[in-house]
């Protein structure tokens, strides 16, 4: 279900939320919106961020979870659910670290989307927390 809550930041930067349930959004191979109306701007430069896996994910085959926001893998690059970082909960790492190299910059309005691969998934719980800044032209 769609984290509709909010997420308290300093000044200047901003926070979307994401959140996968598979008890209620499934986890059928595909991509799967875990923002409800919130989206990062074009334009928007991603910072940072965590994931938080509330429920260690299960697949009955070889799934796997990736977690994207402008092209495939950007912020969680595609790992099998029986492994790191999602066969734990607790806190994990974003790929986007506060560093030039690993920001993400947005081309149009985006969403926070799970992408499952070669099987579904059977269990899970996932809440990620990104932040971003607007970079004026």
């Amino acid at each position: 279900m769609p984290y509709t809550g909010g997420y308290p930041v300093p000044p200047g930067v901003h926070a979307a939320r994401g959140r996968w349930d598979f008890s209620v959004d499934g986890g059928a191979v595909g991509d799967i919106d875990m923002t409800s109306t919130t989206q990062i701007p074009q334009g928007a430069v991603i910072v940072g961020g965590f994931v938080e896996v509330v429920t260690a994910a299960t697949s009955g085959g070889s799934g796997t979870l990736a977690i994207k926001v402008e092209g495939a893998g950007d912020i969680v690059a595609a790992a099998a659910v029986s492994g790191a970082p999602w066969s734990t909960t607790g806190f994990k790492d974003v790929i986007p670290d506060s560093t030039g190299s690993t920001a993400v910059q947005t081309t149009a309005d985006r969403k926070i989307v799970a992408t499952v691969a070669t099987a579904a998934l059977t269990a899970g719980k996932v809440d990620v927390v990104l932040f971003y800044v607007e970079v004026p032209d």
